[in-house]
């Protein structure tokens, strides 16, 4: 596992996991702007899509996705100074109210003029303002637990968040410690 520096300012890093290219910020971003790919994501998942957002043409819901991703990207990229990422991600689960170490979040469009957005984007908040992508997903449904796709993403973020643990990574200090030792 290997961990790429996003923005310059190192307050958004992705992890780019063994035998990959690309980073998962890199992949999923190719994902939701290649048609090819959402057409049959869309297909294979019509039911989700018809019955939580009451859309049933595949187009729609693929101009949707594209749209969203570029909102979503310019959101994320946004590097400057006074860019804060604590206002992007909220935590994964809704009903959390405090910090947690290395607290799994997510980033989603909100006011969005159509319907809710189901793009996501999953971290890892290293320190206030910093964080580690683990990957993104098409969210459907209620729930994280209801698709495999999703439960998928959810298994990322407990893997990286393991790694970290097992790394002796809690914060922005060690992060930077760890980097050190393995360039």
């Amino acid at each position: 596992m290997k961990f790429d520096i996003i923005t310059e300012n190192g307050n958004l890093w992705a992890v780019r996991y063994d035998n990959c290219l690309d980073n998962v910020l890199d992949t999923i971003l190719d994902q939701w702007n290649d048609v090819t790919w959402l057409r049959s994501f869309f297909k294979q998942n019509m039911h989700d899509l018809a019955s939580y957002f009451k859309i049933t043409d595949v187009n729609q819901a693929i101009y949707d996705t594209i749209e969203d991703s570029d909102r979503l990207q310019c959101l994320i990229m946004d590097i400057s100074p006074d860019a804060n990422l604590d206002e992007i991600f909220r935590p994964l689960e809704n009903e959390r109210i405090s910090e947690m170490l290395l607290g799994k979040e997510k980033a989603r469009l909100r006011n969005t003029h159509r319907h809710a957005s189901w793009l996501r984007i999953y971290a890892i908040k290293l320190d206030p303002g910093i964080y580690i992508i683990t990957g993104g997903a098409i969210k459907l449904t209620r729930t994280m637990q209801e698709r495999e796709h999703t439960l998928v993403e959810l298994a990322r973020m407990e893997k990286v968040r393991n790694f970290l643990l097992d790394n002796d990574i809690v914060d922005m200090d060690s992060f930077n410690d760890y980097l050190k030792e393995v360039r």
